[in-house]
């Protein structure tokens, strides 16, 4: 009885039960900030000068010898996993032995005169548009110095101001798979928002990550190790990748997953407020 008693309260009546915890609600989103330092807008568009003329003077560098080899060597007699030729007047595109025409494209084509030219890459996807192997190989070094200094100083400064702390770095609820699907199926729906107090979602940040500390860098390396003056005094580079013309076929393969990723970029913020984006990335200011 005693023990009864002591289980009420003064009123005598039985206490309330503890309250349930109610259940945190998730982290609200938000539309990101489109405003970026100086720092980030002037390595944007240096940058972006330099892997379009990048692109376009490897295509011309490219041309002198349109195929792709895995290991050490290549010549006309080793067996190349990507070749861009022509056969008779058809030009086409062979990949591990699958062979696609492309003539009017590719290999075989008219220039701006009319005139069929048997190159790999037309003149208007190269420089020089004119086959010139000595000046291409100028401008693509010329601005391999700019693109990889330019890089380098991005990340000290980002590093020492906080910036890829601060906004590209991944927290650890973003790794879970379940936050990583919700992030990809709200992009395939056209939906950017981010959690409140982050600059990019969880599927933005991977993609910067991917792009700025492992597919530009590798770019410099591979450029480095299929160099012959690099090779002839620092073997080490080209034997990291298997060979010179491993370097070079992945180099190749860089190059165009740079430049889809550049096409995806430019079509997502075509498709998602463009003149918000454009303002961010150039003035710095967001009305």
């Amino acid at each position: 009885m005693t023990d009864m008693i002591a289980a009420l309260d003064p009123a005598g009546t039985a206490p309330s039960p503890a309250p349930v915890a109610e259940p945190q609600p998730a982290s609200p989103m938000r539309e990101p900030d489109h405003r970026h330092g100086l720092t980030t807008r002037l390595w944007h568009w240096v940058n972006l000068v330099a892997l379009i003329t990048l692109f376009m003077s490897g295509l011309m560098i490219f041309n002198a010898h349109p195929r792709l080899y895995w290991g050490e060597y290549g010549n006309r007699d080793e067996p190349a996993w990507l070749v861009i030729g022509q056969q008779g007047a058809r030009g086409y595109l062979e990949i591990g032995g699958a062979r696609l025409d492309t003539t009017g494209v590719l290999a075989r084509f008219a220039d701006g005169n009319g005139v069929m030219r048997s190159r790999a890459f037309p003149g208007w996807a190269t420089i020089p548009t004119d086959y010139n192997l000595a000046d291409a190989r100028h401008w693509h070094f010329f601005f391999a110095w700019i693109f990889a200094f330019g890089l380098l100083g991005f990340m000290v400064i980002s590093l020492l101001n906080g910036h890829i702390r601060r906004t590209i770095a991944m927290r650890a609820a973003e790794w879970h798979p379940r936050t990583l699907w919700k992030t990809i199926v709200d992009h395939a729906r056209f939906d950017f928002h981010t959690a409140a107090g982050e600059a990019y979602n969880p599927l933005q940040k991977l993609s910067y990550i991917a792009v700025i500390f492992v597919a530009l860098p590798l770019m410099i390396v591979t450029g480095l190790a299929m160099s012959p003056g690099t090779d002839a005094a620092l073997h080490w580079p080209s034997m990291v990748f298997g060979g010179r013309q491993s370097a070079r076929s992945l180099h190749f393969i860089l190059a165009f997953s740079l430049l889809g990723f550049m096409v995806l970029h430019v079509a997502l913020v075509l498709l998602h407020r463009p003149l918000t984006l454009l303002r961010g990335m150039t003035i710095g200011h967001r009305r």
